[in-house]
């Protein structure tokens, strides 16, 4: 993916994550899985709730949309970085790349002991580094993280 479509496919993400904030009053997370050929978009995702977050739950439905060797070829760009339980559900739904706005850590910076998002210190590429597949991790995109930032920095206040 040339750094011109990652950095659209993130705005993108986030456009979806304004929608689940503004839209639906949710957490304002976004993400959108993108085919092999780094441009067309084959699902996206806001978040629902604490559990069924933006990323597991479109992992989920990839796994159940499309062929595991597909998936590999696929990514799957997301507004932060995956906690624990979507990096996990991104590794055995078999999606092979993944590409993020913003760090865990900083989203922590921005949420501070907020109940509805107690952060886990468990980077992504820790938990995929447990596993047995190679999952290349793109991120975090300073280009578009003030961006990413300014959803959340109002939210986590209210």
């Amino acid at each position: 993916m040339t750094p011109e479509q990652t950095l659209r496919h993130l705005q993108r993400a986030n456009a979806v994550a304004r929608r689940a904030r503004d839209e639906l009053g949710r957490h304002p997370f976004g993400a959108i899985l993108v085919a092999p050929d780094g441009e067309t978009v084959l699902a996206e995702q806001g978040n629902v709730d604490t559990v069924n977050h933006a990323e597991a739950v479109l992992a989920r439905t990839a796994a159940q949309n499309y062929a595991p060797d597909y998936l590999w070829r696929c990514t799957l760009v997301t507004t932060v970085e995956p906690c624990a339980m979507c990096a996990g559900t991104q590794y055995w739904a078999n999606i092979g790349r993944l590409i993020f706005g913003l760090s865990e850590s900083r989203l922590l910076e921005l949420t501070g002991n907020h109940e509805e998002n107690p952060s886990m210190d468990l980077p992504c590429r820790t938990v995929f580094a447990a596993g047995q597949k190679a999952i290349e991790v793109i991120g975090p995109v300073g280009a578009v993280e003030d961006e990413i930032a300014a959803l959340h920095r109002d939210f986590w206040k209210g």
